[in-house]
């Protein structure tokens, strides 16, 4: 952020009050509004308090819950007066839940479920946000992630779940919301934090955060992870990462700053694909069984996953006046995501045309029922280069106050991929008494590497707030994409030749909104917006499965397009510590991929769907010593029309998306030493199919934490998270298998900071 970048305010008439900083203040200022208020009404004291002269005081926001601001300058006002909904998970709340990655983070946010990777669909974080698919959705400080693969948090100051159509602030895709990881930067003071952790099966986390001044505007930071041992409740998992994020900034605090930065993280976790879903030869069968849930489907010492992410960053910032800042971000980003992993299913007991006579023991539910282990493997790299640029700042016209940003972005990616020989190849084994330490021939070996095609994109954009008078806010925005997809020439199944493919389509989307705030510290809205899906964006993963709507395949077709309303209002209370969101909403995807109902090869854009909601989130302080994240999320999903085999879906519920999810996480300290922690997270049933025949349960999940401050230096934490021992049930693949989250799992962590 910007050191000159507007701050948090409270806007009463004309003055402002900025406050990063002192409620001390804010409690002064209403405690004196109170007194004048015996006979008079809230807006006599609104008036009353505009007879102050203008202040400012400079401040942080502290390590609390509440978070006022997000990062990107394309918020160019407090989300108070956001017309949208955004969820922002700070690095407190990430900490004292022990969240490691950003699964964790996101399986505890209401209103994102998670899917799961098939090999046609790369393994790696796949959120739904509001029921549309995310997983090429994902930023890193405002600027698009290629890669896909399991990300880290060692790095991270916060996690920004926008909601809503995000075409004008993203681009192609952000049909449900979109992801921003904003990561640590160096600042103007010095300070070391080491944290080391153990825990149950072997855990083992040590991070450290260390920021050195090198002179009066200028300082580097390092920031080091590594982490390994077992999964808890999950026979031959592990942990294996390690992760480096050094970066270096000049001109802090001065009109100019230069930032660069470099991450380099590798992920080694063992893959696991959790426990074959349905056997459709038991009758009626529509939820996983339910076997003992340490068991492993995979095989050991044979199966492994390797994430590598390399991301090189150049930040400038340079403000022409108070009110006035450009910014150029230029990224290179380079991604491996490498795999051989067991596809557990009762694929070759289920009766089909080419398994016309499943084995006899497929249809006992005794020891002697069978499922079906095949391969499923890939190498692909991904390679991208992104330049954006904003200017942002504010102005007047007339009476009306403007705070603006436009800007323009180019991306390029390129994608290539390595051909993997030499598999283990496909077995049957016992579902209730897997053996993963069976004995495999294969010797894997490599094809050339070749690329699989590009992605170039080129946007320009503009959005403006205008506040009309200290009640009324008006917004709108416009984004123009020049979105173009290439798919070289490759051998598809049966060694069928598939010729290259491109196309190029142009974007446009839109949004506005309308805050009314009938007191500074409260506000009503309404907003809508666009966005779009053109086909291609998911280069490089077959559509297979999940059907034409996954849009993987470069069809001679025309974006999907989606439009959303929402109506929401946002308050702060507590002496405007603690935020309150409530927002009702609609989306509605026309344009849809679907199959002709008269030929299944011909993919048209006939399908709709649509996603209507509630959401209440909570945050913040209810008192000094009791902090609170907390949120609840109703979607109401179904799919109008879709096509897909020959088969109509219209009417049942979008897969993979629950109706009800809900999280609380509350704190509270007991003295100047102890604090306690604890928490439940709610996830309804889900299903996972489009004829809404398999299901995967609901999940209620426990978890707790208390801290010991032993001195102003060192601290001791205990996190027990899934304290019950829940089998949590995190995601399917169009029920062939369900992923299965840890069991309890126990972490101490021991935490240093040097000053």
């Amino acid at each position: 952020m910007s050191a000159q970048r507007r701050p948090f305010v409270h806007r009463v008439g004309q003055n402002t009050v900025h406050a990063a900083l002192c409620s001390a203040l804010v409690a002064s200022a209403s405690a004196w509004a109170q007194e004048g208020q015996s006979d008079t009404s809230d807006d006599t004291d609104v008036r009353s308090v505009q007879q102050f002269e203008t202040i400012t005081v400079q401040g942080s926001a502290g390590d609390g819950y509440q978070t006022r601001e997000a990062s990107s300058p394309k918020f160019v006002v407090p989300l108070i007066d956001t017309p949208r909904t955004v969820d922002v998970i700070p690095e407190a709340v990430i900490k004292d839940r022990g969240a490691t990655s950003l699964q964790d983070v996101l399986r505890n946010t209401p209103g994102i479920s998670l899917g799961s990777g098939e090999g046609g669909t790369p393994t790696g974080d796949r959120p739904f946000i509001r029921g549309y698919e995310a997983s090429t959705d994902i930023f890193i400080d405002g600027v698009r992630d290629y890669a896909r693969g399991y990300h880290e948090v060692f790095n991270l100051e916060s996690v920004e779940v926008v909601k809503g159509p995000s075409g004008v602030l993203t681009g192609r895709g952000g049909t449900g919301g979109s992801i921003n990881m904003q990561t640590k930067t160096p600042k103007a003071y010095d300070f070391a934090d080491a944290t080391v952790g153990i825990g149950n099966g072997g855990q083992h986390r040590l991070t450290l955060d260390g920021n050195l001044t090198l002179g009066e505007t200028s300082a580097m930071r390092l920031n080091l992870m590594r982490m390994g041992g077992d999964v808890p409740g999950r026979n031959e998992v592990k942990y294996n990462r390690w992760g480096i994020a050094p970066s270096i900034a000049f001109g802090l605090g001065t009109p100019t700053r230069f930032t660069l930065s470099y991450a380099h993280i590798e992920n080694k976790d063992t893959p696991d694909m959790g426990i074959p879903f349905r056997n459709d030869a038991v009758p009626d069968r529509v939820r996983p069984l339910e076997p003992n849930r340490k068991n492993f489907y995979g095989r050991k010492d044979v199966d492994f996953r390797q994430n590598k992410f390399d991301t090189a960053t150049a930040t400038i910032e340079h403000d022409f006046a108070d009110d006035l800042t450009v910014r150029n971000i230029t990224r290179y980003g380079k991604s491996l995501n490498h795999y051989l992993f067991t596809r557990p299913s009762f694929e070759n007991c289920t009766k089909t045309d080419k398994n016309p006579n499943p084995a006899p023991s497929c249809y006992t539910e005794g020891a002697d029922l069978q499922f079906t282990r095949s391969d499923r493997a890939r190498w692909r790299e991904s390679k991208s280069l992104i330049n954006q640029t904003d200017i942002f700042g504010e102005f007047n016209t007339g009476s009306a106050r403007h705070y603006f940003v436009a800007g323009m972005e180019f991306g390029r990616e390129r994608l290539y991929s390595k051909a993997m020989d030499g598999l283990p190849g496909e077995d049957m084994g016992s579902f209730w008494n897997p053996n993963p330490n069976k004995h495999y021939s294969s010797n894997i070996s490599y094809g050339p590497k070749t690329r699989d095609g590009y992605i170039d994109t080129k946007a320009i954009y503009l959005m403006d707030t205008i506040e009309l008078n200290e009640q009324w806010y008006v917004s709108g925005g416009v984004r123009y994409d020049r979105f173009k997809v290439h798919a070289d020439a490759t051998t598809g199944r049966g060694g069928v030749p598939v010729p290259a493919a491109g196309r190029t389509d142009g974007i446009w989307s839109y949004q506005a909104g309308v805050v009314y705030k009938p007191v500074y510290y409260g506000s009503v809205y309404l907003s809508y917006g666009t966005s779009a899906n053109p086909a291609g964006e998911n280069l490089g993963q077959a559509g297979g499965a999940d059907g034409p709507a996954g849009g993987a395949t470069v069809h001679d077709l025309k974006p999907e397009k989606s439009r959303s309303w929402e109506l929401g209002t946002k308050w702060d209370l507590f002496d405007e510590q603690m935020s309150f969101t409530a927002a009702v909403f609609e989306t509605k995807k026309t344009d849809a991929r679907s199959q002709d109902p008269l030929q299944d090869d011909i993919v048209t854009l006939n399908g709709k769907n649509r996603v209507r909601g509630l959401e209440i989130g909570v945050e913040g302080a209810i008192t000094p010593k009791w902090d609170i994240w907390a949120g609840y999320t109703f979607l109401n999903s179904k799919v109008l029309n879709y096509v897909n085999n020959g088969e109509n879906y219209s009417g049942k519920r979008m897969k993979f998306i629950p109706k009800h999810s809900a999280t609380l996480w509350t704190t509270y300290q007991l003295d100047p030493k102890w604090s306690i922690g604890g928490g439940v997270t709610y996830t309804g049933m889900r299903y996972v199919d489009d004829a809404n025949k398999y299901e995967l349960p609901s999940n209620t999940v426990v978890d707790a934490m208390v801290k010991y401050q032993v001195n102003k230096n060192f601290d001791l934490q205990l996190n027990v998270n899934n304290l019950t021992n829940t089998r949590i049930w995190d995601a399917s693949h169009v029920g062939l298998f369900a992923n299965v989250g840890h069991g309890r799992s126990i972490m101490l962590n021991a935490s240093y900071h040097f000053e």
